[in-house]
């Protein structure tokens, strides 16, 4: 394997591929990059058994080849190179690959490329294309929902439903709940169900943000997922198992739905959780016309600011994660947010006032008086 590119094209495919490449595993090959050439085609592409990445990269071809080279180091030494064209040769007898560019001349020790698995190609047995903007914002609108608990791993994907002219994607972590609907101009040609790892989708929505892809290419197999966003193509895993069925954790009815400017009550939330430190909850205490959102942290402070809503009946307090109701705040770009509360001891609702299909279920922290 021989070719040579610019530095700055590489280093921008490099920093894409590289941070699927794994730091954890026992094989080696796995914190590698794959650079493959063929005919006037190169390809860099990274895994961790979990997720794959391949990125296409400009370059010239003078003779084809594949080699694998520790993908951290490789986007270390290329960020530094000195000149703007790099060349990169593979050196069988010394199991290295050879990077000149500028006055610099580097060899990096290759991997083993027996042990780097081979990566899906496009396509599936169910395929659809969905607009990669309405894609992406719906990723945004749930993911932080999901939870990073390794040892619940069903909770760690986002149970992705495409069909008709719908969109909708679901997560939970147990603590809160993100569903969000998206309404599609044009009817899908197909749909699929899937339970995919919020990281695969995180990671995808930062290729087509980087790409500036239009639409997203899906191709759904038993235990597959492969996504093809312009010329990069990122498969991942699906999760095996019964995905929640979140409607049956909403409630019913509610108590109250109090509707609130949402910049505003964002800002007070974000302010007054500096001082819910250490597992502090923040509580918010309803009166009549007012709540006033309050935090107290032994040893560090309080804080509290009233804000003025819509409330009428009993005055009542209940408490959340500050990061938790900040996240369901965020999510909701703008305009008014409704709150749906019960009791202290039930789940709240937040929703988009707006109509836009976004639903925000979390659950209360029990307050010491």
């Amino acid at each position: 394997m021989k070719l040579s590119t610019s530095s700055q094209e590489l280093l921008a495919q490099l920093q894409t591929v590289a941070r699927v490449a794994s730091t954890r595993s026992a094989v080696q090959a796995l914190s590698g990059a794959q650079i493959a050439a063929s005919g006037d085609r190169v390809e860099l592409r990274a895994t961790d058994m979990e997720i794959g990445l391949r990125v296409p990269l400009r370059a010239e071809v003078i003779r084809p080849g594949e080699s694998v080279l520790p993908a951290r180091l490789l986007l270390d030494v290329v960020r530094q190179l000195p000149g703007t064209d790099v060349s990169l040769e593979l050196r069988p007898a010394d199991q290295d690959v050879e990077i000149v560019s500028g006055t610099a001349r580097f060899h990096l020790r290759t991997l083993r490329s027996e042990d780097f698995p081979p990566l899906p190609e496009p396509g599936g047995d169910t395929t659809v294309t969905v607009p990669a903007r309405s894609f992406v914002d719906t990723v945004d609108k749930v993911h932080r929902s999901a939870s990073r608990d390794e040892t619940r791993p069903i909770l760690t994907g986002i149970l992705v439903s495409a069909t008709g002219d719908e969109l909708r994607m679901v997560a939970t972590d147990s603590y809160r709940l993100s569903v969000k609907e998206t309404r599609l101009e044009s009817p899908l040609e197909g749909g699929f169900e899937a339970n995919v790892p919020a990281r695969a989708l995180e990671e995808l929505a930062r290729v087509v943000q980087t790409v500036g892809a239009q639409t997203i290419d899906i191709g759904v197999r038993s235990n597959q997922v492969v996504f093809t966003a312009g010329a990069v193509t990122l498969s991942s895993r699906l999760i095996d198992g019964q995905f929640p069925n979140y409607r049956q954790l909403l409630p019913e009815a509610f108590e109250h739905e109090l509707h609130l400017p949402g910049d505003e009550v964002t800002g007070v939330v974000r302010r007054i959780s500096l001082m819910a430190q250490k597992n502090a909850p923040l509580r918010l205490t309803f009166r009549e016309g007012e709540v006033t959102v309050s935090a107290q942290t032994p040893d560090v402070g309080e804080a509290s600011e009233p804000l003025p809503v819509p409330f009428h009946g009993e005055e009542f307090e209940i408490g959340f994660n500050p990061d938790f109701l900040r996240d369901g705040l965020e999510s909701i770009d703008s305009g008014d947010v409704v709150l749906k509360l019960i009791s202290p001891l039930r789940p709240g609702l937040l929703e988009a006032a707006d109509g836009s299909g976004f639903l925000y279920l979390i659950m209360p922290i029990r307050l010491n008086v």
